[in-house]
């Protein structure tokens, strides 16, 4: 048995040297190669001589064994397969070996039905699929899942060794969020598959937890030099036992998961359960009630939206929250989707009427974000809470969040050339509430002070440097404001008078206007934006309810400014 399996390595080794078409191949070559794959799996040195190997070409060049390996030699010294698409894994069976398979089938299948031989159920049937359709050349009568594109698949069998032999391997690998790869020593303890996934158990130091690895995240794997931890007290089957999937925290105890399932769905929860702990409490017309002795982790919280509308979630209550908010993100991924069709109405009504509305820009989590980052700032800064200028300069690490797909597709479809000028955080409250007058945005903030005809009314407020700027940039700038809050009539939502964007005015026009205008209010819903036009009269209303009015007010422009005249946040887009 050991001179054939021995005489299997050296086969399989020359096959893969073959296959090399990189590199030349000499006897000499192969002989070290062999000698090294067998040392790999014996542990041991063995003498593999010239005769040995080369017996071993005659042999594969052979139809004794069905390869019949177009073995060729070139140049009177290097070996190669004269078919470079050839190996002797894609060799056909046998007639005698599917005979002999055949058998093998008949005599396992006589073992189902055994606590013992469980597990052997799905191997045998793949196995007796795949004989029947070789003897017959028919198609197969059963489709087992399968990824063939799965990363990592090739690690598998020289994993499993090294679990075998109880050895530590040296690992290259780089986790999904991770920014580059890693190089670290890992002790495997054991194979999981989970949902035609791959994954490795085990540990990187001995005084260390558990840490389980995708096998589609691996770069690289070798032998390391150094010893082996063994941890005798993991027990693969105790240590799943009360979770779903390969995420198992060893302290955190399980808890009770209540799941309502429709009628719809039902039957198929009830026949392939999530858990074996699965139980069913209790059922009415319109679906039934069950039970989980579970870890929270995130293989529970996929199973469970896996159903989506079909299942709902009755406690814990954070597992509820959490399937809830992410049903609310997903929503959020088909809502914020702009249409050409919308880019196109928004640029029109900007153009005519000086401001344009589209809600659903930013996500429900781009907002959360937006709002923790600017409450985080203020608190550690002491920045004013109601207001604050250069708001890119502060945080820029909100560029990040703020110029996503939607926003550049948006501002591009306005003018392919713009950048940004300006930006202002603004946030009206029961604590700071104000009353914004009709008004136009004129001046525009700038690096420094230089005289330049056509800029007049210089201010300088904590250092930032404001002018009003003539009439034809002014005409150019637009601007968007972000809402973080819905903003409705009662908290102080925008007031605008619609077409009144095309001219400067003094304040008996502005006066004359709004008195005879209807102002339209900008109520918008959190995430949504405002595009307008700086020149476009506008006001505000103080807060009369219990809510904030959180807004972030950017501006854009495309015309340069003359005579060494710089934006004072200019950010190129």
């Amino acid at each position: 048995m050991a001179s054939n399996k021995n005489a299997l390595i050296r086969y399989k080794t020359i096959d893969k040297c073959l296959q090399n078409n990189f590199r030349q191949w000499t006897l000499g070559d192969l002989i070290e190669a062999v000698s090294d794959a067998l040392y790999e799996y014996e542990g041991k040195d063995i003498d593999v001589s010239k005769r040995t190997v080369q017996l071993d070409l005659q042999m594969m060049r052979s139809d004794k064994l069905g390869y019949n390996a177009p073995i060729v030699v070139y140049n009177r010294k290097f070996y190669k397969y004269d078919d470079e698409n050839y190996s002797i894994t894609n060799s056909p069976i046998s007639n005698q070996d599917l005979t002999k398979l055949s058998e093998a089938v008949s005599f396992l299948k006589q073992f189902q039905g055994f606590s013992h031989f469980a597990e052997l159920g799905s191997m045998v049937q793949k196995l007796e699929d795949h004989v029947y359709t070789q003897k017959t050349q028919e198609k197969s009568l059963i489709d087992f899942e399968k990824n063939e594109n799965l990363k990592g698949l090739e690690f598998l069998d020289e994993l499993y060794q090294f679990i075998l032999k109880k050895q530590a391997i040296e690992i290259t690998y780089q986790s999904f969020k991770a920014r580059q790869e890693s190089t670290f020593t890992y002790h495997p303890y054991l194979l999981k598959e989970f949902r035609n996934r791959w994954f490795i158990i085990g540990k990187r130091k001995k005084n260390e937890g558990l840490m389980n690895l995708a096998l589609d995240r691996i770069i690289s794997i070798k032998r390391s030099e150094k010893a082996f931890v063994f941890d005798t007290g993991f027990n693969s089957e105790i240590y799943y036992k009360n979770a779903i999937g390969v995420s198992v925290s060893p302290n955190l105890e399980p808890e009770t998961v209540l799941l309502y399932v429709n009628h719809k769905h039902a039957p198929y929860v009830l026949t392939k359960p999530f858990h074996h702990s699965q139980k069913e409490v209790s059922r009415d017309n319109y679906g039934v009630t069950i039970s989980l002795e579970v870890q929270l982790n995130f293989e529970l919280e996929k199973e469970i939206l896996g159903l989506g509308e079909g299942v709902k979630v009755i406690a814990p209550e954070r597992l509820k929250r959490n399937i809830k908010e992410r049903l609310y993100d997903a929503v959020d991924a088909y809502e914020t989707e702009i249409s050409d069709k919308n880019l196109r109405t928004i640029a029109k009504r900007l153009e005519y009427k000086g401001f344009g509305i589209l809600n659903h820009v930013y996500s429900k989590r781009d907002i959360r974000k937006l709002k923790t980052r600017f409450d985080t700032y203020i608190k550690q800064n002491e920045e004013q809470v109601f207001g604050m200028r250069e708001v890119l300069l502060k945080i820029p690490e909100l560029k990040d969040i703020l110029f996503n797909k939607n926003f550049r597709k948006l501002i591009k479809s306005i003018d392919k050339e713009v950048f940004l000028t300006k930006a202002i955080y603004f946030d009206k409250s029961p604590k700071d509430n104000w009353y914004v007058t009709w008004h136009q945005d004129i001046p525009i903030n700038v690096a420094e002070k230089i005289e330049t005809n056509g800029f007049s009314c210089w201010t300088n407020k904590k250092g930032v440097i404001s002018v009003r700027p003539p009439e034809v940039v002014s005409k150019n700038t637009f601007s968007m404001r972000i809402h973080l809050d819905d903003t409705t009539v009662k908290n102080g939502a925008l007031k605008v008078i619609p077409g009144s964007h095309n001219k400067g005015l003094n304040d008996a026009e502005i006066k004359l206007i709004t008195a005879n205008s209807i102002p339209f209010v900008s109520e918008i819903g959190s995430g949504g934006v405002q595009l307008l036009k700086p020149l476009l009269l506008h006001a505000s209303s103080e807060t009369t309810v219990q809510k904030r009015r959180r807004v972030l007010h950017l501006e854009f422009s495309s015309i340069e400014l003359p005579n060494g005249l710089q934006y004072a946040e200019k950010e190129v887009l």
